[in-house]
């Protein structure tokens, strides 16, 4: 899938190692453009509408699946009918270290995903029915402001509708790089989070979760220059949880006494994002 791009021959592809390790002249890969709105939903609707099987699973452009990964995740849809997809867990490459992501639980759950994000279930960890995407669940919302959050919207109408069983092991390496799609895309993360949480306003019913996407809006408002926005996120953050740390961190961002990148940084070599 080319994103704002032409695409190339699929054989550059298998040459470069673009498609992962697991690469063989058996499998058939089929180059298309995103032609729905440019960004990650749109290139993931894109390439649910050009497939034809009955499960469809998405793999990032800078991640790679593990061994065994599809083999467990259909064993574990067979074992729960009810489900309309599943994930699991990640190996994440950031700060230059290697930290393995393993959910803690069996399944993701409506409530988890109110309380914490859970980015350890990414969305190249995703197994999902055709079913479910054409019908009671939908595509990814290609309204999301950047496309930023585009994944946790869509675990949110999930989730919602049934729980998702969890693979407690790495099934998928993430690297997370400076250059990251959304590595300083701030103003999408901000208007991103906000519009999730005029779209799912169960968001606000946690003190804690709430806090959590409020205090990411207050820090990535600081981080794009808008202060007031940063000022007005930061007092509903410590109304919702005075101990969120972002609060604070939002805080020394937009008074300049520290970049917003360096503080990512740090916490990439701890595998955590802000």
């Amino acid at each position: 899938m080319f994103d704002q791009s032409s695409p190339c021959d699929p054989a550059s592809l298998v040459s470069e190692g673009q498609v992962g390790r697991s690469a063989s002249p058996l499998r058939r890969i089929q180059v298309v453009a995103n032609v729905a709105t440019p960004g990650l939903p749109g290139a993931r609707n894109t390439g649910v509408r050009v497939s034809h099987c009955s499960l469809v699973a998405f793999c990032d452009d800078d991640d790679i699946w593990l061994p065994g990964k599809l083999r467990d995740q259909v064993e574990l849809l067979g074992m729960h009918p009810e489900a309309d997809a599943v994930a699991g867990g990640i190996r994440l490459r950031a700060g230059g270290r290697t930290f393995d992501r393993v959910p803690s639980a069996a399944a993701l759950t409506f409530p988890m995903l109110l309380r914490r994000r859970h980015t350890e279930v990414h969305a190249s960890t995703y197994v999902v029915r055709r079913s479910a995407l054409e019908g009671a669940i939908g595509l990814f919302d290609e309204a999301v402001p950047g496309g930023y959050g585009e994944d946790y919207d869509w675990l949110l109408r999930a989730t919602r509708r049934a729980p998702v069983p969890l693979v407690r092991r790495p099934l998928t390496e993430v690297t997370w790089h400076e250059r990251s799609y959304f590595g300083e895309r701030w103003a999408d993360v901000a208007d991103g989070f906000a519009y999730l949480l005029g779209k799912h306003p169960e968001l606000a019913r946690d003190r804690r979760g709430y806090a959590r996407v409020a205090g990411r809006i207050a820090f990535a408002s600081a981080a794009d220059g808008r202060r007031a926005a940063a000022r007005e996120w930061r007092r509903r953050t410590r109304r919702a949880a005075r101990r969120e740390p972002r609060t604070y961190l939002s805080w020394l961002v937009e008074h300049r006494l520290v970049r917003a990148a360096t503080l990512l940084r740090l916490a990439h070599r701890t595998g955590r994002g802000i």
